[in-house]
């Protein structure tokens, strides 16, 4: 499928999973640039009906009528060959594409393109970039693979060279694009139901490296272990940037925390002070991740103002140590986090934030993320107060039988953690309004619904 396919606005685009977060976002490029966008979902939500208002011709339920005279036909990782409108797509020969070509052939229509990796910290990076570059005249498009209020959504469709996105590596989707600057944040051992072991991993993030152009730009973080193997004797053909807290050309110097956790920080380029920036998001993490964003920005020769303006107005996106409220004394946050290292980093951020208590509700996410990072998951939650397991959220996976939350809980509790195991949001929600006291502090963690059970509490 070439590019030129894609720039005819009188091909009308079919999108299977149009409720999805990435797949929502290229839908309502598409409609905002005029072309004529239909899509289905298993369940409507605020996306398809944002989509519909927009002009999109939405289906709740996947049928293979759904296609109707679609010209091409997008689908995410998560829809398999059985699916009916695949299988109607095949049957008529329509052309076929997932949805990382799709958004790698809407990259070729842009020079500067930003493509943000990482096993974590993509859609923060991501986000503080869109902060920054939206000081800048340039009209940029934005992909986030979150919320963001400063674009009033996931998605922003301007009409300049300049394209912000996400780069996930699930599948190696991510080699599938077109960058001018790539960040990698970190690369951690994640996705193992599709990737060998890290050295798979680690394999898959050169050839990534390997797609930035000789005058395009690298940007990683040096004092991550995998990233700075992958580095080690190799020659790259594009520029590279590194950053970190003592090594790299980028250096965060002279952090301090306020109350709410959030740092203050000197930001050196080779040994010179640059600026000083203040964030308002919590954590080291965040830290690093501003590291990443202005290493972006000063590639693409953004003003000093707008970097400083940029992450100064950031104050996260949905579900990223988001304030969800409070009630009777007690403050409801809810993080994404759903991999050890990303725990790891909400609990810290959770400790520097005003507090009695911690209470922390943890959703699983898949069987098979689980089970192979079963002894890291254990170990995540040390010198916490309370800990409550919900069920493990299945997402595009089955149930075998072979693993689960109670099991995992056990080999918590071995770890003389305060652990429980509760089967049912409305079971939880008691829980909690049996022991949250004034003070405390709720943090909800996961990449499933378990957002609800915050919600559910306020209510």
């Amino acid at each position: 499928m070439s590019f030129d396919f894609i720039k005819d606005k009188n091909k009308k685009i079919h999108f299977i999973g149009i409720g999805g977060i990435s797949m929502s976002g290229l839908a309502e490029i598409l409609i905002k640039n005029n072309y004529k966008v239909s899509g289905s979902d298993m369940q409507s939500s605020h996306i398809t009906d944002k989509l519909s208002k927009s002009g999109a011709e939405i289906y709740i339920g996947h049928n293979g009528d759904n296609i109707g005279d679609a010209d091409l036909v997008v689908y995410t990782a998560a829809i398999s060959p059985e699916n009916p409108e695949y299988i109607k797509a095949v049957e008529l020969n329509l052309p076929l594409m997932d949805r990382a070509e799709f958004l790698g052939q809407i990259m070729k229509g842009h020079k500067y393109n930003v493509a943000v990796a990482g096993t974590h910290g993509k859609t923060t990076t991501t986000s503080m970039i869109a902060h920054i570059i939206l000081n800048e005249d340039v009209d940029p498009t934005i992909l986030v693979g979150g919320e963001l209020d400063a674009i009033s959504g996931n998605v922003l469709a301007g009409n300049s060279d300049y394209f912000i996105t996400e780069a996930c590596e699930y599948k190696a989707s991510f080699l599938k694009f077109f960058p001018y600057i790539g960040a990698i944040t970190n690369i951690d051992a994640d996705h193992l139901d599709y990737y060998r072991d890290i050295n798979h991993i680690k394999d898959t993030f050169k050839k990534f490296i390997d797609l930035i152009p000789k005058e395009g730009y690298l940007i990683t973080c040096i004092e991550d272990e995998n990233v700075k193997t992958i580095l080690h004797n190799y020659e790259y053909k594009c520029n590279i940037i590194t950053y970190g807290l003592n090594e790299g050309i980028l250096q965060a110097k002279n952090i301090s925390y306020n109350e709410s956790g959030c740092g203050t920080f000197d930001v050196y380029k080779e040994g010179l002070l640059l600026f000083q920036i203040k964030l308002n998001v919590p954590g080291l993490h965040n830290v690093l991740n501003a590291l990443a964003s202005i290493g972006a920005s000063l590639c693409l020769n953004f003003s000093k103002a707008s970097i400083i303006s940029g992450l100064s107005s950031f104050r996260g996106t949905h579900r990223r140590f988001e304030l969800k409220g409070t009630k009777d004394g007690v403050t409801v946050i809810d993080d994404y986090a759903h991999h050890p290292t990303e725990i790891k980093a909400a609990l810290s951020a959770a400790k520097n934030y005003p507090h009695n208590k911690i209470y922390c509700v943890f959703q699983p996410h898949t069987y098979s993320r689980t089970i192979s990072l079963f002894e890291d998951f254990s170990n995540s939650f040390y010198d916490i107060d309370n800990l409550i397991l919900a069920d493990i959220y299945a997402a595009r996976e089955k149930d075998t039988g072979v693993i689960n939350s109670d099991m995992l809980g056990d080999r918590i509790r071995e770890k003389n953690v305060n652990c429980i195991n509760l089967h049912n949001f409305a079971e939880i929600v008691q829980y909690l309004k049996n022991n949250l006291k004034e003070g405390d502090l709720l943090l909800t963690m996961g990449a499933g619904d378990v957002f609800k059970i915050g919600e559910m509490y306020l209510k």
